[in-house]
């Protein structure tokens, strides 16, 4: 049995004190990732800093018209507040859409944002793979690559998709990560937290050292704007997604003024289709225009042996979630 220290903190401050010079220190929350791995002996942490007690667990307004949440705000519980439901209709559908009610309950918002990989070569602790052992491998290139593994932003060194439903919501929405240690605290674009795997795929964030992830600030919800999350998977509870979809748009009489869209189960990060979006301005909102714009999310996937059919599902998705967005826009849904 592999021993670890525990310690609970009071404050930020002494968190990430009590993490500081131990490389193999953890950050513990809801544990709903970090628990499982650490069963597995996937990640074996020497040290867990138990966050619970940190005043991070409120929901509140932000300078800059959105919502400032706290990194300990449990996803039950930021999937039903109402100014999320009220005005951002897309985050609080893909929270309910991920994992399970009980899941839910303990999940934070902090560990969804650093939720690992569920590739099972990854998680099985023997077959070489370059996240958990860096140039052993990847064996899921040329092995079972079907449910979690991507078609867009992957490399010769991984292939794995990030799990997250939250994330997907939120790449679309747009927000920051606030993030102190002894120096201070800094803000980093929640576009830019998540590291493609290049050939470093160890490295899976933008977090440094001793961090903490204290806030993630939404940026404020686009006018008149409808919303929507779409799921597509093999079964309808307690699955990730083969495709999924996070649309958020905005109408000018019958075109669009303003579209955003994010995409998960085909990404080896929460994927922002930036390229789509600026082609849906000023088009008319119709089938048509649609598809051209998941034709164009989807122009430089790169499929594998059994994933291939995920490229024309992650269409599907695009043009259904942009329909019902679409439907809701004008509607405050």
């Amino acid at each position: 049995m592999r021993q670890f220290e525990y310690k609970r903190a009071e404050d930020a401050r002494a968190a990430v004190a009590a993490h500081a010079g131990n490389d193999a220190a953890a950050y513990l929350a809801g544990g709903t990732t970090l628990i499982d791995l650490v069963k597995l002996d996937v990640m074996q942490p020497e040290r867990l800093v138990d966050v619970n007690r940190l005043a991070l667990d409120a929901i509140e307004p932000a300078d800059n018209g959105g919502l400032r949440i706290g990194a300990t705000v449990r996803n039950t519980a930021l999937a039903h507040d109402k100014r999320v439901r009220r005005d951002y209709r897309v985050l609080s559908e893909a929270l309910l859409q991920g994992a399970s009610r009980q899941l839910r309950n303990r999940a934070t918002t902090a560990g969804n944002v650093m939720q690992r990989v569920r590739c099972s070569y990854f998680r099985d602790g023997i077959s070489p793979c370059n996240k958990r052992e860096p140039g052993t491998g990847c064996s899921a290139i040329e092995g079972r690559n079907r449910e979690v593994f991507a078609v867009l932003g992957t490399s010769e060194h991984c292939i794995a998709v990030h799990p997250s439903d939250m994330c997907v919501a939120m790449a679309a929405i747009g927000a920051t990560v606030r993030v102190e240690d002894a120096e201070g605290s800094r803000e980093i674009d929640f576009a830019d937290f998540h590291k493609l795997p290049g050939d470093t795929p160890h490295i899976e964030h933008e977090l440094a050292g001793d961090e903490l992830i204290t806030h993630v600030t939404l940026d404020a919800p686009v006018a008149d704007a409808g919303s929507t999350y779409i799921k597509l998977r093999d079964r309808s509870s307690y699955q990730f997604a083969l495709a999924s979809c996070a649309a958020i748009v905005s109408l000018d009489g019958d075109r669009i003024r303003e579209a955003r869209i994010a995409l998960g189960g085909v990404g080896t990060k929460p994927w922002r289709c930036l390229d789509a979006e600026q082609a849906l301005v000023g088009q008319p909102a119709v089938d048509e225009t649609f598809e051209a714009a998941a034709a164009a999310a989807m122009r430089d996937a790169t499929p594998y042996k059994h994933n291939a059919f995920k490229i024309p599902l992650a269409r599907k998705a695009i043009v259904c979630a942009l329909r019902d967005a679409a439907a809701r826009a004008g509607n405050g849904a």
